[in-house]
């Protein structure tokens, strides 16, 4: 078994089919809902809370997925691995994600979280030698200046700050999980890797059991259901299909779908919490999608005769 992941021209052939493109679609209008439902719940869940309660509908749902498939489950070796991998992805980074959102509206969260896609290309880049195209070099500081416009539009005091810190947090989080995902998914069966590792993420989130009791008798019955849906949907079935896109197609072009979910937001956010984005947030977003759209612009193909140096170079 070789050391690194498949390249781009050796990924499967199914890669850009209506199948995976489908899939890809499902996983960005069920993440983007989830920016807007955590904003909402806010009121009635913690971070704590509202992500224990979302895993543990999650986890039933992955597991019901996982027997139905008949999913093969992963070698004892990669047990480890896999507990780290979840742990990142749904412990840590759904509390960062929801503390993020105690502080800043939806669309901004969406739009700094969104930079992993970003990190993704990066490290996918160095460590599953994926390419490392050469707009990369201009469009990485365009995103990042539209990082800075964002931060600078959601100050409103020193609990702001805390929260671009934690949706930044959370951006790492995305994109370091999405790389081990995909070094996960050259031996481990996609449904079972998702299932066991959010099983591992919601048993890291038990601590905050007693918060969840008191939640629950306190809250209403649709704000509950509006956490149940966020186990059952942006959990249970976009990270069914997301793992599905990325075992098929690499991790940077995998993270690039997701560029759309930040534009998603916006419009949600705008029609369902009336949360209007102000120009100066809507040309940082602009500029980060901008970046990254430069970022994965072709490069020129090496001369005949002459090896590349990999993807992109």
């Amino acid at each position: 078994m070789p050391l690194v992941a498949k390249r781009p021209e050796s990924l499967p052939a199914g890669a850009g089919s209506p199948r995976v493109l489908g899939a890809a679609a499902v996983t960005v209008v069920l993440w983007a809902s989830a920016f807007v439902v955590i904003r909402g719940l806010g009121e009635h869940f913690g971070p704590g809370s509202m992500a224990l309660l979302r895993m543990a509908v999650g986890s039933a749902v992955l597991g019901a997925i996982a027997a139905l498939s008949g999913a093969r489950m992963p070698s004892l070796r990669d047990l480890p691995l896999i507990a780290v991998w979840g742990i990142s992805w749904f412990s840590l980074y759904n509390l960062a994600l929801n503390w993020a959102e105690v502080f800043l509206d939806a669309g901004t969260v969406a739009m700094l979280v969104n930079l992993a896609p970003l990190i993704v290309i990066v490290f996918g880049a160095v460590f599953l030698r994926e390419g490392f195209p050469g707009p990369l070099l201009i469009g990485a500081p365009v995103s990042f200046l539209g990082v800075v416009l964002i931060g600078s539009s959601s100050w409103t005091g020193s609990k702001a700050v805390g929260g671009v810190v934690l949706a930044v947090t959370a951006a790492f989080l995305y994109g370091g999980s999405a790389l081990l995902q995909k070094r996960l998914l050259r031996d481990a069966d996609a449904t079972a890797l998702t299932f066991l590792g959010a099983l591992v993420g919601t048993a890291a989130l038990l601590p905050w059991t007693g918060e969840l009791v008191h939640d629950l008798a306190h809250a209403s019955l649709p704000a509950t259901l509006g956490v149940v849906y966020l186990g059952v949907f942006p959990t249970g079935v976009a990270f069914t299909t997301w793992a599905y896109v990325l075992s098929r197609t690499s991790a940077g072009r995998t993270a690039a779908t997701t560029y759309a979910v930040p534009a998603v937001v916006l419009v949600m956010s705008w029609l369902l919490l009336a949360e209007i984005p102000t120009p100066v947030m809507f040309a940082g977003g602009a500029l980060c999608l901008l970046g990254v759209f430069i970022t994965r612009l072709p490069t020129r193909r090496a001369p005949a005769g002459r090896v590349s140096a990999g993807p992109g170079q």
